[in-house]
């Protein structure tokens, strides 16, 4: 029996360098954790995106358009939004800090401070975000004033998919879990840039500048630690606010506060870090109530006023965002692992097979939350191409989550027969018995 505290930090050792290996069983338990928040938000996700498709598509169709333009906030601070601007300026920030968290804690404490465990999920983010991009820039290339939509289908929602998976009874194994999570880490990343590069039309940079003031103070205070939330939550209002002003998108403040928040621990055995701790306290308001209801605010579509879905099959938007969501979301992600596994000469970890990295692709072109957002500050809510733009995303997840369903079901017999060495612990510690072998 081992169950030194060495052993259960480490992954098991092995003389074959491996893809998709599970990893530390302390990431490994915390991902779990987080996975379990996520799906419980990607079914309250699902629920309130088939509540706007079905009000919006209803006789009182007017009256859930006309709740999402009802104006509050004080006009004086540029900020009488909409119900449906401060579901994505304002809810989305909350979601943004909360992906802020995860990724500073990801590259500094997590697995992927090791660029040999990196390699892989950056790798396969970066391809399942390229691809995508690429396939609806070709579909669009006979309509130029649509190319500015490149980056919708290019995120992969992480509830959305894990929400998938618990409806399809799915029980993924810890190393494919771990590289979902991870994906969609980098993922986050790289779809905060864009948004904070490509779709900052009017930079006023005072307002900007000024942002960095509150955010200074407020990194300066968690850096001491303190918790204090009548310090803290003032400041990052105040960054968001400014951050706002700025023309920059309101999420981005989101981010920056979150890589504000140190992720180790002062001194061992002092309890979680305040990365954690935060982590802990936003993310079921991110997943419960955040994404929910821009979901419900954004979702909503009237297939009927557009002209009908067949007229939207026929646009270029919308052809564009399906065959970047189902195609080059699969291309991308199952193209960049088949990649590294070609040039480390790395093999798959065993009771894994290129169908389950196939699966995963596929449950990657679920993209909800972040391409419905990109898709309003590509081409402006309300605008010619706004309806083609959800219409596409919701058929292009959709069709994504059924091929995924399939592939992923066909594996569901090994999934619980791996699952279940996964979560055999003969002596009793707490710790998995795979998690102590050398």
């Amino acid at each position: 029996m081992r169950n030194s505290r060495h052993s259960a930090q480490q992954p098991a050792s092995s003389s074959r360098r491996l893809l998709l290996g599970r990893g530390s069983w302390p990431e490994v338990r915390r991902i779990g954790d987080i996975l379990r928040a996520e799906t419980v938000g990607g079914v309250l996700l699902a629920v309130a995106a088939v509540a706007a498709l079905v009000w919006a598509n209803s006789p009182w169709r007017a009256a859930y358009f006309a709740l999402g333009d009802v104006r509050v906030g004080p006009a004086a601070l540029h900020l009488d939004l909409t119900l449906a601007q401060w579901s994505a300026d304002g809810l989305l920030a909350i979601f943004f800090f909360v992906a802020g968290l995860e990724v500073k804690r990801e590259f500094v404490a997590g697995d992927l401070r090791h660029l040999r465990q990196a390699v892989l999920p950056v790798s396969a983010a970066v391809g399942g975000m390229a691809l995508p991009a690429v396939a609806y820039a070709v579909v669009n290339l006979g309509s130029p004033e649509t190319l500015t939509g490149w980056a919708i289908p290019t995120a992969t929602d992480i509830a959305f998919a894990l929400a998938v998976l618990a409806l399809i009874g799915t029980h993924l194994p810890a190393a494919l879990r771990v590289f979902l999570l991870t994906l969609a880490v980098v993922d986050d990343l790289v779809a905060i840039v864009v948004i904070a590069v490509v779709y900052t039309a009017d930079l006023a940079v005072l307002p900007l500048l000024l942002a960095l003031v509150p955010l200074a103070l407020l990194t300066v205070l968690v850096q001491k630690r303190v918790r204090s939330w009548w310090l803290l939550l003032p400041l990052a209002l105040l960054t968001w606010v400014l951050v706002h002003e700025s023309g920059v998108h309101a999420t981005v403040a989101g981010v920056l506060l979150g890589f504000a928040v140190p992720v180790r621990r002062r001194a061992e055995g002092e309890g979680p870090g305040l990365a954690e701790h935060f982590e802990h306290r936003w993310r079921p308001l991110s997943a419960g109530v955040a994404v929910p209801v821009f979901a419900f605010f954004a979702a909503g579509v009237s297939i009927a006023d557009s002209g009908g879905l067949g007229a939207a099959l026929g646009q270029p938007v919308t052809i564009g965002v399906i065959a970047g969501l189902v195609l080059g979301k699969a291309l991308g992600v199952f193209g960049a692992t088949f990649l590294v596994h070609r040039f480390t000469r790395a093999q798959l970890a065993d009771g894994l097979s290129w169908w389950d990295v196939l699966g995963l692709a596929l449950l990657s072109g679920i993209g909800f939350t972040v391409s419905l957002l990109i898709g309003e500050l590509a081409f402006g809510t309300g605008s010619d191409w706004d309806a083609d733009v959800k219409i596409g995303v919701l058929l292009g997840s959709a069709t994504a989550a059924l091929l995924a369903a399939v592939v992923l079901r066909t594996r569901n017999r090994v999934y619980r027969r791996v699952c279940a060495e996964e979560e055999r612990d003969t002596d009793q510690d707490g710790i998995p018995d795979v998690y102590q072998r050398t």
